[in-house]
This record gives C-alpha cells, structure tokens and sequence, in this order.
C-alpha cells in the first residue's frame, strides 16, 4: 500500500513537471547574454522539462525500471493529450516521441551504471536521455526532412547566425536544439543536489537493485 501511494506521487510530480513544462515553453526568456537575445532561442520550459528525469531516476532507484516505465508512460500520455490540445499535430508528435524515447533511454542506463558511483546514473542516464529528447523533437518538429508529419514553419527553416552571434549560419531550429540541449547539460548537473539529498529517504526497495541487475 505504502509503495502505491509513493508511486502515485510519483505519478502527480511527473504529470505537474509535463504541464508546468508546456505552459512555460510558451514564455521566451527576457534577457540578453554575451551579446545573445536569450528570447530569441530559449524559453522557460527548457529549465523546468528537466525535472522530469529526476522524478524518472528517483522512481527507477526506489522501485525499479518496470514501476519508472510506469511512470514515464503516465507522463507520456499527459504530454501527447496536453501538446494535441494546444499545438498543432506534428509538434505533439515530436513531443510524445522525444519524451517518451528519452525516458526510457535514461531508465535503460541508469539501470546500467546504478551499482556505480552514486551520481554515475542519474548524470549519465539524464544526459544521453536528454541529447535523444532533444535530437528527436526538435528534428521531428522543425527539420524540413520530416514533412510528412506536418507543414514546415518558414521561420524555423530559415538560415540565420548560429545562437545569433556566430559568422555560420543554420536553419534557426539548430540554434534552438543546441542551446535547448546546453540548458539539460546544466540541469542534469543541478538535478544531482536533490538526488543526492534524497539518497538516505528513498532507499531502494527490497530486491529492486538485484532484479534490474
């Protein structure tokens, strides 16, 4: 009973991480950076979609890759209902895909390396999971090659200043993946505080790290 009601909380924070990301994706930041418009390449949501891997590591330490998976899917099927309602169909599409494929990616490691040094996993896990979160969404939702899932937005395939400061130029969506990418890289090392923080509370579950061996 103890452990249903730990996963369901599970279950609520990851479904909160997935809305709380998709409203705040439709925020740009409004700063300036080294000469960068921060506006112009990220958005709020690229700082709280991270969570989502730590919710995903703390489940899959405490209860195992099978109740993780359980997890991801419940915040897989909040993203692809949420992004239908409010985006159109092909970005709900590169959204479900690189949220689910990237969790699973990152369970799939972090079971991998979980008998290694205790921030070996969820680093790691988290930041091969986000390149392939990345990789997908934003190839899927801009790249000109994947047409068949929807019409291409003429702003996203337009050629422009890499991050808007450099002399080589690329369609803007790579400017958007690669800073998108950068900000995982730097949440994936913030996520390790709490991780670690919560190592002594969330103790893994009887038998849970033998049968993911």
């Amino acid at each position: 009973m103890q452990a249903n009601r730990t996963t369901l909380i599970y279950v609520l924070m990851m479904t909160l991480v997935v809305v709380a990301s998709n409203i705040l994706v439709q925020y740009p930041l409004p700063w300036t950076l080294f000469g960068i418009n921060l506006g112009d390449i990220l958005t709020f949501g690229a700082f709280s979609y991270p969570v989502a891997f730590l919710v995903t590591d703390l489940t899959n330490r405490q209860f195992g890759p099978k109740t993780a998976r359980k997890v991801v899917v419940a915040g897989f099927a909040v993203a692809v209902l949420f992004s239908f309602a409010v985006a159109s169909p092909r970005i709900a599409i590169a959204s479900g895909s690189a949220f689910l494929l990237g969790q699973l990616l990152d369970i799939s490691v972090f079971n991998t390396l979980r008998r290694q040094a205790w921030w070996r996993a969820p680093l790691v896990g988290s930041l091969i999971g986000s390149a392939l979160d990345t990789l997908i969404f934003f190839s899927v939702a801009f790249a000109p090659v994947f047409v068949v899932f929807g019409p291409n937005e003429p702003f996203a395939i337009e050629n422009a200043p890499i991050l808007g400061v450099f002399a080589a130029e690329a369609q803007r969506w790579v400017s958007w993946a690669l800073t998108d990418f950068g900000v995982k890289v730097l949440m994936g090392l913030v996520m390790l505080l709490p991780y670690g923080a919560l190592m002594s509370t969330l103790r893994p579950m009887p038998g849970v790290e033998k049968a993911a061996a």
